[in-house]
């Protein structure tokens, strides 16, 4: 009796499906299958969508009798029979239905409708913070120097340079926004909200490798090249923001500015014809908001303008250490795209 009253408060609220059952149990299982909404199951960022058969009665049969039915995750690759069985979960955690502001279903799983946003292009694309001081200089020279390997290696293989550059230019606002965040309860204080903007910045950063994946393909020793580079610039500026946040941030200031000049390039490219003008992936659709007509130049460009709003964020975050001030003492530009 204390079983079947479980189960129909679960049936009630929110539907419950547990890994554990008695034979008595089945019917009301079956039940509570029937009544939770399907699970979306996503081959990775662009990938085919997969519903979920979790009203399948094999399904129903393996809980009942004690077994878990697994699947890969909502973020995984795959998409065939043993794709679409479901996680099933003491704990009563299932996935969620999303839906666009038009009623369709939402497919990604790596990002939800209220994360997106329009890129402002508008933004001044040539402002440059000229180095006056020993640290300025030294941040500029630093990356200038990481230019001409840089240049060497991807030559005018645009699409490869941005997506592999992107998995290096996501780790300074992870680095920071962790440093801010042990920071913080060390000292038992508020951050002004810029463990949240770093962080943001970061992911916004995530977001265009998620993209870039899309339309260009890593060979096996560019893959192994990031784990190299990853880990040595991972360390490096985690010790440069413990020694100096203001250097710190005026090199990433001075890195975006690259990137920008990184990203004109590849734009004079697409507009000479050198570069196949495709389709935009929906990815970058559904994350900038984009068109459904809209084309790779048009990726690129908002992702230029991140770049812009990236370095317009450090800059200042330097300029406020500059000034003998401490970040929480100034409102974090959060949401500044």
């Amino acid at each position: 009796m204390a079983s079947r009253r479980h189960a129909a408060n679960s049936m009630a609220g929110t539907v419950r499906l547990f890994t554990t059952a008695t034979a008595a149990n089945k019917p009301l299982m079956a039940a509570a299958v029937h009544l939770l909404p399907l699970n979306y199951l996503h081959s990775g960022c662009g990938g085919a969508l997969v519903r979920s058969a979790s009203t399948s009665a094999a399904n129903v049969d393996v809980a009942a009798e004690g077994h878990n039915t697994t699947a890969p995750s909502a973020a995984g690759h795959g998409g065939g029979k043993d794709d679409e069985k479901t996680i099933t979960s003491y704990w009563g955690v299932g996935p969620t239905k999303v839906t666009k502001q038009d009623g369709t279903e939402w497919k990604w799983t790596c990002f939800r409708p209220w994360e997106t946003y329009k890129a402002d292009v508008s933004i001044d694309l040539k402002k440059h913070h000229v180095p006056t001081t020993l640290l300025d200089r030294m941040a500029y020279r630093t990356v200038k120097s990481l230019r001409w390997p840089t240049d060497l290696f991807f030559q005018r293989r645009y699409g490869c340079r941005a997506m592999m550059l992107e998995t290096v230019a996501a780790v300074p606002g992870m680095v920071g926004g962790m440093l801010l965040h042990c920071k913080s309860l060390r000292r038992f204080e508020h951050s002004g909200g810029w463990i949240k903007a770093l962080l943001e910045e970061a992911e916004n950063e995530r977001m265009h490798l998620m993209t870039f994946m899309e339309v260009a393909n890593p060979k096996w020793y560019e893959r192994a090249l990031v784990f190299a580079v990853q880990g040595v610039f991972f360390n490096a500026y985690f010790v440069g923001y413990m020694v100096s946040p203001k250097f710190a941030h005026r090199m990433v200031g001075y890195l975006e500015e690259e990137a920008i000049h990184s990203y004109t390039e590849f734009l004079k490219e697409l507009d000479k014809g050198n570069i196949e003008n495709v389709p935009a992936p929906a990815i970058a659709i559904d994350y900038w908001q984009l068109p459904p007509d809209s084309t790779l130049r048009d990726v690129v460009a908002v992702v230029r303008a991140d770049e812009a709003h990236h370095r317009d964020v450090n800059h200042f975050a330097s300029d406020i250490h500059y000034n003998g001030r401490e970040l929480r003492e100034s409102p974090a530009p959060i949401g500044y795209h």
